[in-house]
């Protein structure tokens, strides 16, 4: 938190080394458009696309240009891209990437060289944690475990006691299944077995073995890209669907990934997150079916929070009419919009730089309305939890006390 406030303070006197030229605002859009988390990186530019072509690509009299580097679902490739959208194209902002370790690589380039971050889907815990930066807000984001420290708690309610957790091996799967651990754990729920598969796992068959063998009541899952498809049609060709109880993170049912895949293995999974294309509110509709009549598909949580960014960056370009040679006041403008309604729902940053939020309840059902035109399943609101903090119920002094989530430490003695 003092780190946050003492750059706040040092911003005001910042301009960036690398400018672009008069009346325009270059922006580095970073998505993985290759690899495991393409479909993801598409949506990521389709709906930052859509927002500012809706607005010609202007805000505050300023012509907004956005080049998309393609991260290939890879850190390094993504730290590569970075530096050379800021230091060979001039870029004064950068706006993603996708995956959390892309982001854990990007943000101390960022920070070193005083250009804003704003990362609608990276959600790595400690970028706005224990490390958090003025220069490195999660506009329309979230961080991983704020949606799964609710889905510890639910599954304990529900009557589970004895769970295991499967979730792809980098830093979004470890936060994922720590939140979910620890508030289980707290409540008195027992983790039997936590199994962790490297991004691009194609075959879930151990791991599933591993699962029956440590006969569960419950199983977290938290996996991604096409590692979600590979899992949720497994999961359901072992029979598993109708055998153990099954709570998802929000990305392994997310629309990105359940769009092709057939509706009988989906139907009826329940999922926590802080978005669902499903919501019965007329923002989430209407935004809904416009990118449906647009992309012939269903936004998924990425293409939504782009969306959201676009128009919470520009709320805060034209609140210090397009100036973003003063970073200070720019990022002051940014981290001060708050959102009534979004369609993610309600947003607000935090001290740290992470939106309170809605976290929901979800279910997979059949689409239904205007929506049937554009997938075959969505996610539908069972229950809402509103103004969720990234720490949950805990005092935040208290929180960051202890690790971040990682293989080691999930909350609980093993």
């Amino acid at each position: 938190m003092r780190l946050v406030l003492a750059l706040a303070f040092a911003l005001a006197a910042t301009t960036f080394a690398w400018s672009a030229e008069v009346g325009t605002i270059k922006v580095a859009l970073l998505a993985p458009i290759t690899g495991t988390a393409a479909a993801a990186g598409h949506d990521m530019v389709n709906g930052w696309t859509l927002y500012w072509t809706e607005h010609n690509d202007q805000v505050a009299g300023r012509k907004i240009v956005t080049t998309v580097y393609d991260t290939g679902s890879n850190a390094a490739r993504a730290l590569d891209q970075a530096r050379r959208a800021v230091e060979q194209d001039g870029a004064q902002m950068i706006v993603g990437p996708y995956l959390a370790n892309e982001g854990l690589a990007v943000a101390p380039y960022a920070v070193q060289h005083r250009i804003p971050m704003f990362l609608p889907t990276v959600s790595a815990d400690d970028l706005s944690q224990r490390t958090p930066s003025a220069f490195v807000l999660k506009v329309a984001g979230w961080s991983s475990s704020l949606t799964t420290h609710v889905a510890g708690v639910w599954a304990y309610e529900q009557g589970h006691r004895k769970a295991a957790t499967l979730a792809n091996q980098y830093a979004f799967g470890f936060e994922n299944a720590g939140g979910f651990a620890q508030t289980f754990t707290e409540k008195g729920g027992k983790i039997a077995t936590q199994l962790w598969a490297p991004l691009g796992t194609t075959d879930y068959s151990p791991y599933l073995s591993q699962i029956q063998a440590a006969n569960p009541d419950v199983v977290f899952v938290c996996v991604v890209g096409a590692d979600a498809v590979h899992f949720l049609e497994q999961w359901s060709s072992f029979g598993l669907k109708s055998k153990i109880a099954l709570i998802a993170n929000e990305t392994t049912t997310d629309q990105s990934n359940i769009r092709s895949v057939a509706p009988n293995v989906v139907d009826g999974i329940i999922s926590f997150g802080h978005y669902a294309e499903g919501r019965e509110d007329k923002i989430t509709r209407d935004f809904v079916l416009k990118y449906g009549s647009k992309e012939n598909a269903l936004p998924s949580y990425m293409a939504s929070a782009f969306y959201t960014a676009s128009y919470w960056i520009g709320t805060g370009l034209d609140q210090v009419h397009g100036n973003i040679d003063d970073a200070g006041k720019l990022l002051g403008a940014v981290r001060a919009v708050k959102l009534n309604d979004s369609i993610l729902g309600p947003m607000r940053l935090d001290a740290y730089g992470c939106p309170i939020e809605n976290v929901y309840i979800r279910k997979v059902v059949p689409t239904s309305g205007d929506a049937a035109k554009y997938a075959k399943t969505w996610n539908i609101v069972l229950k809402t939890y509103p103004n969720v903090s990234q720490f949950w119920t805990y005092n935040p002094a208290q929180y960051l006390k202890q690790p971040v989530y990682s293989p080691t430490f999930q909350g609980y003695q093993k």
